[in-house]
């Protein structure tokens, strides 16, 4: 399998399962998809949506706390918006599939950072182990005002 840009006719299936997974990723409503999908540096899904990632540029116009965090922190980068796998899908190796396609759009590209959260409250320690596998590091951590939520920032430089 290998991943394709995601189409129009693909948005509903990404919302759906992006909102599956709202808790880790938070709830999008139709018109916040588009615009991501939209001005996405890469916005890439597997097979019949078993899985997709959504990722930004440091030039993005993104109304996220996580977003303004790094960009007062990193003048390029790559941000990786939102991942989801389908539990079905779950245990093939489509994330990092994933992601290895990302990083070699992002080296292709001239990018050098390949930035991300995931959460600590509530905690994720299966995202936590995945990401460290690939070579991320911490960065810094954030509590999310007007959320129960905290993040840790994760990198990965080439």
């Amino acid at each position: 399998m290998r991943p394709r840009p995601i189409s129009a006719a693909a948005e509903a299936a990404v919302l759906a399962l992006n909102n599956l997974n709202a808790q880790e990723l938070s709830w999008l409503e139709p018109p916040a998809l588009r615009a991501i999908v939209a001005q996405a540096f890469y916005a890439r899904a597997i097979g019949n949506l078993d899985a997709f990632l959504l990722a930004l540029d440091h030039t993005a116009d993104y109304d996220s706390p996580n977003y303004a965090w790094l960009k007062a922190r990193f003048e390029r980068f790559i941000y990786v918006d939102r991942i989801a796998v389908a539990a079905a899908a779950r245990g093939r190796g489509l994330a990092r599939l994933l992601y290895e396609d990302l990083f070699q759009q992002t080296q292709a590209a001239g990018y050098r950072l390949v930035v991300c959260e995931v959460n600590t409250r509530p905690p994720n320690p299966g995202s936590d182990a995945f990401h460290a596998a690939l070579g991320f590091t911490e960065i810094g951590r954030a509590d999310l005002p007007g959320r129960d939520k905290s993040v840790r920032y994760l990198a990965r430089r080439f």
